[in-house]
């Protein structure tokens, strides 16, 4: 699942992986407090003209078009279709408070339609013959993301000192998550060098949904096989999950040409890792089916905590007035025995003053967790155990290209802001599993006068 997030995420986004109900109380807190630190930074600031931070209000306004279709969904034990369609919508407005101040405000939607959670009652439809292999008709195939991620950011008067604090809320049908965080950056050296150290805190909640062959009381005179079925399935008693990060960066300009990057990422998550409507099949117990529909044995069962580390480094060059690279690598590590690699280029080309191309390339492997197993290759007696394919080995290629369009007089108006650029982008992305992925996106900032 990361990495499916980690696409999205990259071009919008972590994502990979948004609104409904959003405690709409504690926002309101946050933002009387955000105006209270406004207020009281403006009064301590001198008469003495000082540049904004932000000269005026911007805001951006994007959507996302992604699909994906394979054939080994972890919601039928690592076989069937993985098929889905998810539409994002989303607008960040950033406000200048003061000469230091500036308050963002992210706030998105997401809308999916998905083959692969439809069958997590695949009987709720009106198909005549249940298979994994296709989408049941019911209203478990879709759902609605919602979130709000407001910021606030403090720079000194002299701009070599920045914090930041955020907030986080979203929700979804089955899931809740709030979190809070911020960061300290630090220019020196002429601010040719930069340091930011960051912290995050994710506090979420499942509402776990469990395979429907799984829940109390059910019965199906349909069901066929060996014997009695007799799964070995509890339901999970904490449905809680928590994570904890913290980062490191530090960039540095080389010369007039070249700009490096080095960051560290350290990630810890306790609570309910499992997803609770993933089947796994095992090798040593009959099957029993509905049709042609497998009923689970289990679901999936992961450790109840995790350590993630990713570092890595990015490496800018400014070849021409036309043309700069920009690459980028990441070598990422767990404790679940995952390791991985990503490595990737992106080659802005200025085709004129308005007009630019972004061809870009992505290259990813990784090595198969500790408990992953293929369908039915599990037993019974394992502790741990997924069928999820996000955590076998696999390499991934994503291919994309964009273009940017720049209007440095914002001539065109929309009410009282100016079109400021317009990014529309697309990427194809190729797993070596089956797994295939196309996005693109639609980006838009305009700027007020």
């Amino acid at each position: 699942m990361e990495e499916k997030r980690e696409v999205a995420v990259d071009v919008i986004k972590k994502i990979q992986q948004v609104m409904i109900s959003l405690e709409s109380r504690r926002i309101q807190l946050f933002l009387i407090f955000s105006f209270s630190c406004a207020i009281g930074w403006s009064q301590q600031t001198n008469t003495s003209y000082t540049k904004k931070v932000l000269e005026t209000s911007e805001i951006d306004l994007l959507f996302s078009y992604y699909s994906q279709d394979g054939q080994n969904a972890a919601v039928t034990g690592g076989e069937g279709t993985e098929e889905l369609t998810d539409a994002t919508s989303t607008i960040v407005l950033r406000m200048p408070m003061n000469e230091n101040d500036i308050l963002t405000v992210d706030v998105g939607l997401s809308a999916y339609t998905s083959a692969s959670s439809s069958n997590v009652n695949p009987l709720d439809g009106s198909n005549i013959n249940a298979t994994p292999f296709d989408a049941s008709s019911g209203e478990s195939r879709k759902d609605l993301l919602a979130y709000i991620n407001p910021s606030y950011q403090h720079s000194s008067e002299d701009r070599n000192d920045i914090w930041s604090a955020n907030a986080y809320f979203s929700a979804e049908y089955d899931y809740f998550s709030i979190g809070f965080g911020g960061s300290y950056t630090k220019l020196f050296n002429e601010k040719n060098t930069e340091l930011t150290l960051g912290a995050n805190v994710f506090l979420d909640k499942w509402n776990a949904i469990y395979p429907i062959e799984l829940r109390s009381g059910f019965f199906d005179d349909r069901v066929s096989g060996t014997g009695t079925y007799n799964p070995i399935f509890t339901a999970f008693e904490k449905e809680n999950r928590n994570s904890y990060a913290a980062s490191l960066s530090f960039s540095q300009i080389l010369s007039k040409k070249l700009q490096g990057a080095l960051f560290l990422d350290l990630v810890s998550q306790n609570g309910l890792l499992s997803t609770p409507f993933q089947r796994v099949y095992f090798g040593d117990i009959n099957d029993f089916f509905i049709d042609d529909f497998q009923l689970a044995d289990n679901v999936e069962q992961l450790p109840n905590s995790r350590l993630k580390v990713p570092f890595g480094g990015r490496l800018n060059f400014y070849a021409t007035d036309f043309l700069i690279l920009r690459s980028y690598y990441r070598f990422y590590w767990d404790d679940w025995g995952i390791n991985s690699h990503t490595a990737s280029i992106e080659t802005p080309l200025k085709i004129s003053d308005k007009f630019t191309l972004y061809p870009t390339y992505r290259y990813y492997t990784q090595s198969a967790a500790d408990y992953f197993y293929p369908k039915e290759e599990a037993l019974s007696t394992f502790e741990f155990y997924t069928s999820d394919y996000d955590l076998s080995k696999y390499d991934a290629h994503q291919y994309g290209f964009g273009i940017q369009y720049k209007d440095i007089f914002t001539g065109t108006k929309i009410l009282s802001f100016g079109l400021k650029t317009i990014d529309l982008r697309f990427s194809q992305y190729d797993r070596s599993d089956g797994l295939n992925a196309s996005i693109i996106t639609l980006g838009t900032t305009f700027i007020g006068n």
